[in-house]
């Protein structure tokens, strides 16, 4: 008999004391998710909240992988789409995990990208005032960040993300197995989150992201397991430092002041979905910087160079239909969770790989940096 060989899996601790978990990241892990959820479980099994596309294709290998050691699932079925992270379904998912006698020592599994991880975390933490989830994102994007560091919540009308809570998982399946069934426009959207952290805090990863960016989006599982652990790595150890974002862990939202107004005015729909408004963002908080004079004009040239390389979204331009002003798209940075005393903060960069948070942008600034990006539309 031929043994075959498993890829190996890249484990990343989360030291968080009694709230510590790891993110398991490698290939096969939904196949053999049994073995990995079971030490977590007091009775075998779990109430699974996914979304109508992800469970059609991923739903019965989850159920599967689980069988494997006698655990069984049921499942709640919710829309794709951010519109989802609403009250409308976080009540909806809370009233089904009661009906289905989810207790304390229960496991609930997020199963999906960003949307059902916030939403189903969020739902989490309110259930009979808490009880433990799984995270096992399917996108680029929730694997490289949203499925770490305890952010869950809904959207408002107001804002996006301004009702949650912190609400850490008791673990997190990365499989890069499931992001062959990605679209390239959704996978390049995640790529929106992987690029911001090189842009953040490691010139040295945007090297390498340059160099191997492209054969990363054509399908490399070996690239994307190595992008997908430096990025979780990076996260946990901010995370580590500033679980609450009281500090440090605001760096993580570059792009995101810019990218949630966005996002906003495009009514959270599919005109711009949340990684291609972090992407725009990015582009704009270096734009922003070097008319700030705060780095060289060097530096959003290659942000943009690299954004095209990877043929993504970069400008206002890329955004499909009618977009506000710029005092109605300041407005809705205001509303942005960041915002101090009424100041906004934004995360604005000396150069790649060095960032910093500020409130100290004059207002005449970003309106001309903003007038100028809407009228290259």
């Amino acid at each position: 008999m031929i043994d075959i060989v498993r890829p190996a899996i890249d484990d990343v601790a989360v030291s968080l004391g009694e709230r510590s978990y790891t993110v398991r990241v490698g290939q096969g892990l939904i196949a053999r998710a049994g073995p990995e959820i079971a030490p977590l479980l007091r009775r075998p099994r779990v109430a699974v909240v996914s979304e109508a596309t992800v469970a059609g294709l991923h739903l019965e290998a989850l159920r599967a992988g689980l069988a494997i050691s006698g655990i069984t699932l049921e499942a709640l079925i919710l829309p794709p789409g951010e519109a989802t992270k609403s009250w409308q379904h976080l009540q909806q998912t809370v009233e089904w995990l009661l009906a289905q006698k989810v207790e304390r020592g229960d496991v609930v599994v997020a199963f999906g990208g960003g949307v059902i991880g916030d939403l189903v975390g969020f739902a989490a933490s309110i259930l009979r005032r808490g009880v433990r989830f799984v995270q096992i994102p399917t996108s680029l994007l929730a694997q490289v960040d949203s499925s770490v560091g305890g952010k869950t919540g809904i959207n408002s009308p107001q804002g996006k993300n301004l009702i949650g809570a912190f609400h850490q998982p008791s673990l997190v399946l990365a499989d890069i197995d499931v992001l062959d069934t990605m679209t390239p426009r959704d996978f390049l959207a995640g790529y929106g989150e992987v690029v911001k952290y090189g842009l953040l805090g490691d010139a040295a990863y945007f090297d390498w992201l340059g160099a191997h960016g492209p054969a990363m989006a054509a399908g490399d599982k070996g690239l994307r397991q190595q992008a997908v652990q430096r990025a979780v790595r990076m996260k946990a150890d901010i995370v580590e430092r500033d679980e609450t974002e009281q500090g440090d862990r605001a760096l993580l939202n570059l792009g995101h002041t810019f990218g949630h107004a966005l996002e906003a005015a495009t009514g959270y729909s599919d005109r711009l979905l949340h990684g291609e408004g972090v992407a725009i963002g990015c582009q704009l908080a270096f734009d922003l910087s070097a008319r700030l004079g705060l780095c060289a004009q060097e530096a959003p040239v290659r942000v943009a160079e690299h954004l095209a390389d990877m043929g993504m979204k970069r400008s206002l331009a890329d955004i499909a239909g009618e977009l506000p002003g710029r005092d109605a798209l300041i407005a809705l940075m205001a509303q942005d969770k960041k915002v101090v005393d009424g100041a906004m903060r934004f995360i604005l960069a000396r150069d790649i790989g060095d960032s910093f948070v500020t409130a100290d942008v004059p207002r005449a600034a970003l309106a001309a940096l903003l007038d100028e990006a809407l009228a290259g539309r």
